[in-house]
């Protein structure tokens, strides 16, 4: 099942620069929540901190707490690669492994983690995945060919079966459709919806369509003025959102009326 996921106080920095400032929100388990908002507000700079992929940046750190079912990511103890093991990314960008076949790529995430695995269970695994992954009738045929030979959505689908083999809590996903056509995007989508059953997920969109059609919730981001830090600026249910927002700058935002 997934997880809840509590930000208080969330103060993101490049450096000195006081990128996104004072985030507090609470993110539902076994729901979608969907970021929304401008380019530069800070939208995927926030979802990267929730599996601490933020400080890998040189430089980069942030100030506040990310609390999975109540632990915080960021007290000292604790080990930044196994917060990625329970919270999973997918990028923009499909990146299967260039030199992986489908289920090399599939089995990566496992294999960095050391964790010994037999080939029965191995086959097993790589089923169940790409079955999540709405996949498997596709590739079960052609499982040593290279992944990145698939098509783009094929190669997306295939990156959320490399992130859930790993039995993650959390899916982020950081504009997983913008880089594919609009059958592709449907079956991402179809495939968002299954998906939060089994985990908690948050996305980063800026088609308002999909944000309407797959998430439950949704946040706004905006800043200020270029230069000024991004800040969570509205957070409901989605249909409040699209159809009722309670916010001056959301509801401009989303019907087209902002900038």
């Amino acid at each position: 099942m997934g997880q809840r996921i509590d930000v208080n106080h969330l103060n993101i920095y490049y450096g000195d620069f006081l990128a996104v400032e004072d985030v507090n929100i609470n993110i539902e388990a076994n729901k979608v929540t969907a970021f929304i908002g401008p380019s530069g507000c800070g939208k995927s700079t926030v979802l990267r901190t929730l599996d601490r992929m933020h400080e890998i940046i040189p430089g980069a750190h942030c100030k506040g707490e990310v609390l999975l079912e109540g632990k915080n990511l960021y007290d000292k103890d604790v080990d930044p690669v196994a917060v990625r093991r329970d919270v999973g990314m997918v990028f923009q960008r499909p990146n299967p492994f260039p030199t992986m076949s489908i289920r090399e790529n599939v089995l990566a995430g496992v294999k960095l983690n050391n964790r010994k695995i037999s080939k029965s269970d191995a086959d097993d695994l790589v089923e169940w995945a790409l079955r999540g992954a709405n996949l498997w009738n596709e590739v079960k045929d052609r499982l040593d060919n290279p992944g990145i030979g698939l098509s783009g959505g094929q190669q997306q689908r295939l990156c959320i079966a490399r992130a859930v083999a790993v039995h993650p809590q959390v899916l982020l996903m950081d504009e997983p459709c913008s880089a594919l056509d609009p059958i592709s995007t449907l079956a991402v989508e179809d495939l968002i919806n299954e998906l939060k059953n089994d985990y908690t997920i948050v996305i980063v969109t800026h088609n308002m369509q999909q944000a309407a059609r797959i998430a439950d919730y949704t946040a706004f981001f905006n800043l200020k003025a270029v230069g000024q830090p991004g800040h969570l600026e509205y957070f409901t249910d989605t249909t409040t959102m699209f159809n009722n927002p309670q916010n001056e700058e959301a509801e401009r935002y989303v019907s087209g009326r902002f900038g």
